[in-house]
Order: C-alpha cells, then sequence, then structure tokens
C-alpha cells in the first residue's frame, strides 16, 4: 500500500476529517456539519373520551350535591320531628317489653284458682339425622 505525505492534525483544515473507508483506506473527507437535530414538535393529542365525560358529570354531580344540601336543610325540622318520635316509639316498645310481663304476673299472682303450677313434660325422639320425629307431652 503507498502511502503518501502524512499531515500533523493541525495542518488538517475546518471541514475536513480523516475518514477511513470501507476498504479499510484512510484518506481524508470533507464531511457536512451535521445541525443539532430540531426538538420534536408537539403533536396534540386528542382528548380521551373518559376526560369528556368526567368533564361533563362534574357540573352535574355539583348541582346534585347542593340540590341535595337545600333539600337536607328544607327538610331538617321535619328529620328532628321525625326522629323525636322515633325515640318516643322505641320508649314505649322498651315500657310495653318490661310493663306487660310484670303486669301478667301481677294478674296471675291475684287470681287464687287454688291450683298449683302446670308441668308439662314433652318426650322427642327420632331416628338418623333426617328421621321422623315422635314426640309425647304429658300433663303433670
Amino acid at each position: 500500500m503507498p502511502e503518501g505525505p502524512v499531515m500533523l492534525p493541525s495542518e488538517i483544515p475546518p471541514g475536513v476529517q480523516m475518514v477511513t473507508l470501507p476498504g479499510g483506506i484512510r484518506t481524508l473527507a470533507y464531511t457536512a456539519q451535521q445541525a443539532p437535530p430540531a426538538p420534536p414538535v408537539a403533536v396534540a393529542q386528542p382528548i380521551p373520551a373518559w376526560a369528556k365525560t368526567t368533564a361533563l358529570l362534574t357540573p352535574t354531580i355539583g348541582g346534585g350535591i347542593a340540590a341535595a344540601g337545600i333539600g337536607l336543610s328544607y327538610a331538617a325540622p321535619g328529620l328532628i320531628a321525625m326522629s323525636e318520635a322515633l325515640w318516643a316509639a322505641v320508649a314505649l316498645i322498651a315500657a310495653a317489653a318490661i310493663g306487660v310481663p310484670v303486669l301478667l304476673r301481677l294478674g296471675r299472682a291475684t287470681t287464687g284458682t287454688g291450683r298449683g303450677s302446670t308441668h308439662i313434660t314433652q318426650n322427642i325422639t327420632a331416628t338418623g339425622m333426617f328421621g321422623k320425629a315422635n314426640g309425647t307431652i304429658n300433663h303433670h
């Protein structure tokens, strides 16, 4: 391979570089100055359907919450009265649950029939887990 005169790197003019060709030969060549790549242009993305739906529903939901608040403010006196009525009903049920058995005992104790209390004995037998049950009741 004939070798020609060698140039020092300081002697190479601007825009010229030492390049290696595909055949392995090294030579000087003009190289194009590459401009820095342009920043990518932002492409407008379409708005997703879920975002549109959410944006349309937001005022509706807010209006519904506002309407519920106004309705509760109008209904508050009635709700308070209803809660007081419910507490009165609970008190009545509690009084009945305690008072009725007491009155029945008092009524049974005052009416002396001369008899003692009745005892009932019940015997139930069954065969197997799903067998038919038979029973007897004895009054004493």
